[in-house]
């Protein structure tokens, strides 16, 4: 019994070893690939939701409805087909003759956006605005279904600049949230013409944050100087291992404060109907409460809002994808792999633990 307790020990730190390794090479093999990365490199999927939508359905009308009434309801969707097909024809007819003016058929464009803390999804984000503004008019409709907790200013700005693009060619955007938009996530959010938002999707937090520890007095104690050297009286404030005095520290809340008072304009700018002193606390909302406060417009989830737009209009959802190179499959498996031997790991220290029990 105790060499195979000594046994399992070992076979563990061997794994613990190999994927020591294999987290090194993993990065290293992402870090070479994104370096090499072209930002043309990538292409855009489209995905027809309508016909997604009409796929479910008769999967299920198969499943649930008997024999004859699926036969009735094919037979009625060829009629519908035909008599489609013929107006077309005659339609196409017209224009030919000079007869008819062109008929447009409204489209409504959705994108995603799931934010981290960097934003880095907005490199997306411009590509996919990019395609959309080449083909969309005043009477399409770009719909963003968007979820973030919020990050970094400059990486949300943008997002938000992107998101704009849209707006300043007087085409109406709508933002879904059926999760969370948070700080950065309720910037872009607040650009929208429209924002629905699910009952329980949190919402708000407009305010400004910044942490950091600081080291010095563990340098201090072990007899450890830390040097740094600016040129700028504010070149650098607050730092981890440098003492930080009261005037660093002020000057570091004004920027906070002057960083704040650009998100509340930027929120009072396209949502002037709210109350910017009263939300603007770094507080939250959830979905009815936010619709008081006026921070979104409607309460409902972004699969009823595309399921009625689908209706109305051809749903297309856009998606710009970088095309992986072989180094990021490696990657990519490398990750897995990974993932795959802590769970084993996890799974035999845990049962060990009940053994010994």
């Amino acid at each position: 019994m105790e060499f195979l307790s000594e046994y399992g020990l070992f076979v563990l730190k061997a794994v613990t070893i190999v994927i020591a390794i294999l987290v090194v090479i993993g990065g290293i093999v992402a870090i070479g690939s994104r370096n090499k990365r072209s930002q043309h490199e990538g292409e855009l999927n489209i995905k027809k939701i309508n016909e997604e939508l009409e796929e479910h359905k008769e999967q299920l009308e198969e499943s649930v409805l008997t024999r004859d009434a699926v036969k009735a309801k094919e037979k009625e969707k060829k009629k519908e087909d035909k008599e489609k097909a013929k107006a077309e024809k005659k339609r196409l007819k017209g224009l030919k003759d000079g007869m008819a003016a062109p008929e447009t058929q409204r489209r409504v464009y959705v994108l995603d956006f799931d934010g981290d803390i960097q934003a880095s999804q907005v490199e997306h984000l411009r590509h996919e605005v990019t395609a959309v503004l080449t083909m969309a008019g005043g009477d399409d409709e770009v719909v963003v279904r968007l979820e973030s907790g919020g990050g970094m200013v400059h990486g949300y700005g943008l997002g938000a600049s992107q998101l704009k693009r849209i707006r300043d060619r007087g085409i109406p955007l709508t933002v879904c949230i059926d999760k969370v938009a948070a700080s950065g996530g309720y910037m872009m959010a607040s650009i929208a013409n429209r924002i629905v938002a699910a009952p329980f999707a949190i919402v708000g937090s407009i305010g400004v944050v910044a942490q950091l520890p600081n080291f010095h007095r563990l340098l201090k104690k072990h007899d450890v100087d830390y040097e740094l050297f600016t040129a700028g009286k504010y070149k650098r404030t607050v730092t981890m291992f440098g003492e930080n005095t009261d005037e660093a520290r002020q000057k570091f809340q004004t920027d906070l404060e002057d960083t704040h008072g650009l998100f509340k304009s930027h929120v009072k700018q396209f949502r002037p109907r709210i109350d910017i002193d009263e939300v603007a606390t770094g507080d939250i909302w959830y979905g009815q409460e936010a619709l008081d406060q006026r921070l979104i417009d409607e309460v409902g989830t972004s699969d009823d809002y595309l399921m009625a737009a689908c209706e109305r209009a051809d749903v297309y959802q856009v998606r710009y994808e970088f095309r992986k190179t072989l180094q990021e499959k490696l990657g990519v498996s490398v990750e897995r792999g990974v993932e795959g031997a802590f769970s084993r790991i996890l799974t035999l220290l845990s049962r060990q633990q009940q053994n010994k029990g």
